[in-house]
C-alpha cells in the first residue's frame, strides 16, 4: 500500500504504538534456546536480533532468554519466563516486546496479553525494516504483498473483539464478518500489487536482456557486510550506505570505474539474514535475478563479525536456492581493518587465507585494496575475451561508439565500402555487434 494511501489494514499501523505509559522506543528481546541450537548460534542469533532493533531505531532494555526442549505451544516462553519478561516491561516502560523466532498468531497473542506490551516476533521486525527501506515501486509492492501475507492469518487475533457481522441493504444473512472484509481487502490488494509487478518485472526484463551480453558481476553477501561501501568504491557511485541491516533493498547497476573495455557492470543485491522470510526471497526474485544472471558473483563478508562462517553459509544455501550456485564466485572478506591494530590485522589475514586461500582479505574503504580487487575482476573477464573482426559498412558507422564502448578495439583499417574493426570482446558481445553490422567475416589475406 502506498505511503499516503488511506486504507488501513487493522493491526498495521503504521510506526510502533504502545501504551500510553510505555515508551515505544524502548525493546525487551526474548528468546529460547532448544536443543539442537548451539550455544554460539544462539549468542549470534540474539545479537543480531538486537541489531535489528537497533535498525527500527529501538533501545534494547533487557533481554530474557530460555532453554527448553521446545517452544511453548501457548506462550513461546515458559509461564516463569513470561512472567519475567512482564516485570522486564515494567521496570523498563519498554512498549515492545521482540521475539527471536516466528510464532504463531496465538502465541504473539499470549505473550502480549502476558506482558502488556506489542509483540513483534523476528519476521515482523525484518518486514518492518524492509517496508522503511523499500524506495522503488517495484520494492515497495514486493514489500508490502508479504506484509499482507504475513497479516492475513493474524487479523482475528489483532481485531480483538471487532468481528462483527458487517451486513447491509439489500445483503442476504447475516453478512460478512469484519474479518472476513479485511481478509478480501487483503486478498484484492495483493491482486492488484501482483498485476503491478508483473509489468514492472516486464520493465526490468527488457533492461536485462539489454546487458545480457555484457560482463556482470553482483554483490551478493550477508545483510551490512558492506556490499554497499564496496559498490561505491568499485563504481565511484553515490550507492546509500548506512551502518544498519537491510540499508540497501533496491538493485544499483553501475559500470566498473574507471571504466574499461569491454565495459563491466556491478550490480548491488538485497543483503541476506538468517531466517530471511521464505516470502521476501521469492517476492524479491527480480532483484535477486541480477545474482543468477551475472557471469561472477563477489560474496562479500563482514570478516571482523565473530559470527561470519555462519553468515557465509547462509548466503551459500540461498544462492542455491535461487538458482546462482554453480556461478563463478570470488569470496571477499571484507572489514579486515575492524579486527584490531596492525599487528592483529596480519595475524586475521594470515589465519583467513590459510583457511581461505582463494579469497581476497580486504577493506572497502582503503583504494588500495579495491584497486587489487578490481583488477582481478577484470583479469577474470580477461579470459573469456575472444578476438574477431567488425566489418561496418560506412551507412552504419553510428556503430562507431558502440563497439569502442563494448569492445577493446585493436586495430582498425578501411576499405572502400566498410571500416574494419579488429577487437576483444567477450564472445555474446561480439556476435551482437556482427549481427548489427551484418559482417559477412574477416578481411581476406590480401586486404
Amino acid at each position: 500500500m502506498a505511503p499516503n494511501d488511506k486504507r488501513k489494514i487493522p493491526g498495521f499501523a503504521e510506526g510502533l504504538e504502545s501504551e500510553p505509559e510505555l515508551d515505544p522506543a524502548v525493546a525487551i528481546l526474548a528468546a529460547v534456546k532448544t536443543q539442537e541450537v548451539s550455544e554460539d548460534e544462539f549468542a549470534e542469533s540474539v545479537s543480531e536480533l538486537g541489531r535489528l532493533a537497533y535498525t527500527l531505531g529501538l533501545r534494547v532494555a533487557a533481554t530474557i532468554t530460555q532453554n527448553r526442549e521446545g517452544f511453548h505451544p501457548g506462550t513461546y516462553l515458559g509461564s516463569g519466563k513470561l512472567a519475567e519478561l512482564k516485570d522486564a516491561v515494567e521496570e523498563h516502560h519498554a512498549g515492545v516486546v521482540l521475539l527471536d523466532h516466528e510464532v504463531s498468531p496465538s502465541q504473539a497473542d499470549h505473550v502480549e496479553t502476558g506482558c502488556g506490551a506489542r509483540v513483534m516476533d523476528r519476521t515482523a521486525v525484518i518486514l518492518e525494516i524492509f517496508h522503511r527501506h523499500a524506495r522503488s515501486r517495484a520494492a515497495k509492492a514486493q514489500v508490502e504483498i508479504v506484509r499482507l501475507e504475513y497479516m492475513a492469518p493474524r487479523l482475528r487475533a489483532l481485531s480483538k473483539g471487532t468481528d462483527r457481522a458487517r451486513g447491509g441493504i439489500g445483503a442476504k444473512g447475516a453478512g460478512e464478518s469484519g474479518v472476513e472484509l479485511d481478509r478480501r481487502k487483503i486478498r484484492d490488494r495483493i491482486a492488484e500489487l501482483t498485476q503491478e509487478l508483473s509489468g514492472l518485472e516486464q520493465e526490468h526484463r527488457t533492461q536485462r536482456a539489454r546487458r545480457q551480453a555484457l560482463n556482470r558481476v553482483a554483490l551478493v553477501g550477508y545483510t551490512n557486510a558492506g556490499k554497499s561501501t564496496l559498490m561505491r568504491a568499485l563504481t565511484g557511485s553515490d550507492a546509500y550506505i548506512a551502518d544498519k541491516l537491510f540499508a540497501t533493498l533496491d538493485t544499483t547497476v553501475r559500470a566498473l570505474y574507471p571504466a574499461t573495455k569491454p565495459k563491466i557492470l556491478v550490480s548491488d543485491t538485497v543483503g541476506f539474514i538468517n531466517h530471511l522470510p521464505h516470502g521476501l526471497v521469492t517476492s524479491f526474485k527480480t532483484t535477486l535475478d541480477e545474482a543468477t544472471e551475472a557471469s561472477l558473483l563477489l560474496h562479500v563478508v563482514d570478516a571482523s563479525d565473530p559470527g561470519f562462517v555462519r553468515q557465509l553459509d547462509v548466503t551459500a544455501e540461498v544462492l542455491e536456492d535461487i538458482g546462482a550456485g554453480p556461478v563463478r564466485r570470488i569470496l571477499v572478506l571484507n572489514k579486515i581493518d575492524r579486527v584490531g591494530d596492525a599487528e592483529a590485522e596480519a595475524a586475521a589475514t594470515q589465519k583467513l587465507l590459510a583457511e581461505y586461500p582463494e579469497a581476497m582479505v580486504m577493506s572497502a574503504r582503503r583504494p588500495e585494496d579495491v584497486a587489487r580487487l578490481r583488477q582481478l575482476v577484470i583479469d577474470i573477464f580477461a579470459e573469456s575475451l575472444v578476438e574477431g573482426w567488425l566489418r561496418v559498412p560506412y551507412d552504419r558507422q553510428q556503430l562507431r561508439g558502440e563497439i569502442y564502448e563494448s569492445c577493446n578495439v585493436l586495430e582498425e583499417t578501411y576499405e572502400p565500402d566498410a571500416v574494419i574493426f579488429r577487437v576483444k570482446a567477450a564472445p555474446g558481445e561480439l556476435a551482437r555487434l556482427e549481427a548489427k553490422a551484418s559482417t559477412e567475416g574477416p578481411p581476406s589475406s590480401d586486404e
